[in-house]
């Protein structure tokens, strides 16, 4: 598959029919009109699609070129979306982004979540094939520039616990991606951002936005679902809030 065939698969399948209604639906909790979103791996842009209809700002993060064109073109000159072309990580600098052209969803600059990959089932014949070097900056610098955030949403395949270690301060909620092929990294997460106050967590289970518990739970019973999850459960979201009942079904 080409690249640009790649793109336009998960164009067609983050912007499903039905789809956008459902994730209004699910960050209407988190987002309202004025506040301000980070999306970092930001992709097609499903998720700023759906900040932006709730009325926030958007500071949408993509290192990938092709897809920051899609997201122009999604934006259209939106004033209310910022886009930024970079990594982020635990400190300033430069990272290598390893890019699978055929699947641009799981590009990552951690070599670990590409090794833990390699053999695993379900990610049979997934080949990164291009590599970019890219500036880095961290939650820290985005918040210094744009404004502290109301939620962050975390996707960069492996490298959240990067991303999570350059925020200085807490926000009103975030998510960050998890995989069953490095539940090691979900479980550096939750100990950050346990050192940075949040106490309560759930999670949903692939792209389904559902939460997986009634009520919000503590850091350790999130690890220790992770650790429970049958390997095909492959991926989801973990969600903190420094408020309970934001998390709560």
């Amino acid at each position: 598959m080409t690249s640009a065939a790649a793109v336009r698969k998960s164009l067609r399948t983050y912007y499903a029919p039905g789809r956008a209604a459902m994730l209004d639906a699910f960050y209407a909790r988190f987002l309202g009109a004025g506040d301000l979103a980070f999306d970092i791996g930001a992709h097609v842009g499903d998720r700023s699609a759906s900040f932006l209809r709730l009325g926030a700002r958007v500071v949408a993060v993509e290192p990938q070129p092709r897809l920051r064109r899609a997201l122009r073109l999604l934006a259209r000159g939106n004033r209310r979306v910022t886009l930024i072309g970079a990594l982020v990580g635990a400190e300033p600098g430069e990272a290598t982004l390893r890019v699978n052209t055929a699947n641009p969803t799981v590009a990552s600059a951690s070599d670990a979540f590409i090794a833990a990959a390699a053999g695993a089932e379900g990610w049979e014949g997934q080949v990164w094939d291009q590599e970019l070097h890219l500036p880095v900056t961290t939650v820290a610098a985005l918040s210094a520039a744009h404004g502290m955030p109301d939620f962050i949403k975390i996707d960069v395949e492996g490298y959240e616990a990067s991303v999570l270690a350059g925020a200085a301060a807490p926000v009103r909620a975030l998510s960050f991606e998890f995989t069953t092929i490095q539940r090691g990294v979900a479980a550096e997460c939750l100990v950050r951002l346990s050192a940075l106050g949040y106490r309560a967590f759930n999670a949903c289970l692939g792209e389904g936005m559902a939460f997986a518990m009634p009520q919000a739970v503590d850091a350790a019973a999130m690890a220790e679902w992770v650790r429970s999850l049958p390997h095909e459960a492959n991926s989801g979201d973990i969600y903190a809030s420094l408020e309970a009942g934001r998390l709560d079904i």
